[in-house]
């Protein structure tokens, strides 16, 4: 594996995760080599990053933007909604790093599988929505999904070599979130401000209101179903404020295996990219904190957590449509068009009558986004008016 250079595409490479991935790219130029960059539609940093990157291709997902970028740089550009199916399969790169949510993250995953690339995985409705169909496609293409995520990492390096068969139990890690010491009376008029006040994590909007949902740990507790195949009796979520300790195993003879480091995505992000390897220290080492705290989720204050189990258990269509309820209602809540306390309010509203599909394909899960979406608006319009 020395001295091998990884090929990269980032998909989402003007967000979060794919901004921190090309500051590793940027530590190791001898082993990474960025060949693919997509964005949606800012086309500003895009062209900072094809003048520094130059990759062979990008895309752009709108059309007009794309256009323009055109007018720019001479470098080959995919453009609309198949831009990230093109650069998922740029037949030169061998891994895709996803940080695309939505339909088009799971497609652009799929895409990257058929095609036999190793994924990094950034996205969550990827193994939330369609988890069952993933996982096959790994298993057939023989290829390796490795997990861009401070907790799902941390259960990758302490299951290492270790018997899955002694495997008692994954303990995955909290934050508990910006909002998680206030009483539920606080919570129903807490403000976007404070919602995104998280204290030991810096990351997107979206995440970051997911988190103080307690959300982001439910889906969380679906990837690990599926990344680790572990029954969802096995699988148990504790509060850690510190952020210290990114998530734990328990073994059949009660030794627990965490793993340890500050938080920083960037951590995981190379991890991803160097396993089998470890490289440098990509993110300061840690100084031990005189106190590490833990307790239990309170599921009265903060229901998603327990929503998400509910879908995990049942299966099928349920946790997409879950996750579009969320993404909707996380979306008006940051545009302040609705209270904090009406995230969960309306996720349970759609699930409890959403017509779940067993075993379902690809596009039973499109559907059941699609009228889970509309769902979630009309049981918003009717709670607090149309916008």
């Amino acid at each position: 594996m020395a001295g091998i250079v990884k090929k990269i595409s980032i998909l989402g490479s003007t967000g979060n995760i794919g901004t921190q991935t090309l500051e590793v790219a940027d530590k190791y130029p001898d082993k990474i080599k960025v060949v693919g960059l997509a964005t949606k539609n800012d086309i500003g940093l895009l062209e900072e990053q094809i003048r520094k990157y130059n990759p062979l291709a990008v895309g752009v997902a709108d059309q007009e933007k794309a256009d323009e970028l055109k007018k720019r740089v001479d470098t080959k550009i995919y453009s609309g909604q198949d831009s990230l199916l093109k650069i998922a399969g740029l037949a030169e790169s061998d891994t895709i790093v996803n940080a695309v949510s939505g339909l088009n993250g799971i497609r652009a995953t799929l895409e990257g599988i058929k095609r036999g690339k190793d994924i990094a995985l950034a996205n969550k409705e990827t193994l939330v929505a369609a988890g069952e169909i993933i996982m096959q496609g790994v298993k057939k293409n023989n290829v390796k999904l490795m997990p861009i995520d401070s907790e799902h990492s941390a259960i990758w390096q302490c299951l290492n070599k270790e018997n899955k068969s002694a495997v008692s139990k994954i303990i995955l890690t909290c934050s508990g979130g910006a909002l998680y010491d206030k009483t539920k009376q606080e919570l129903e008029n807490a403000t976007k401000e404070q919602a995104l006040g998280h204290k030991t994590w810096k990351m997107g909007e979206k995440i970051t209101i997911d988190s103080a949902t307690l959300m982001n740990k439910g889906f969380e507790v679906i990837e690990a179903m599926w990344l680790y195949d572990i029954s969802l009796d096995k699988i148990e979520v504790i509060i850690h404020p510190q952020s210290i300790i990114h998530s734990m195993v328990e073994y059949s003879d009660a030794s627990i295996i965490a793993q340890l480091a500050n938080p920083d995505m960037k951590l995981p992000i190379q991890y991803a990219l160097s396993y089998p390897e470890r490289w440098g220290s990509v993110v300061p080492r840690l100084d031990f904190p005189k106190d590490l705290s833990f307790d239990r989720p309170d599921l009265e204050r903060f229901p998603c957590l327990a929503y998400a189990y509910k879908a995990a258990e049942q299966g099928g269509t349920l946790p997409a449509a879950m996750n579009a309820a969320n993404d909707f209602m996380v979306n008006k809540f940051l545009q302040k068009k609705c209270r904090f306390s009406d995230i969960p309010d309306i996720i349970k509203k759609v699930m409890d009558f959403h017509k779940k599909v067993k075993n379902p394909t690809l596009k039973d899960i499109e559907i059941a986004i699609k009228e889970s979406e509309e769902m979630a608006e009309e049981y918003f319009n009717a709670k607090l008016g149309p916008t």
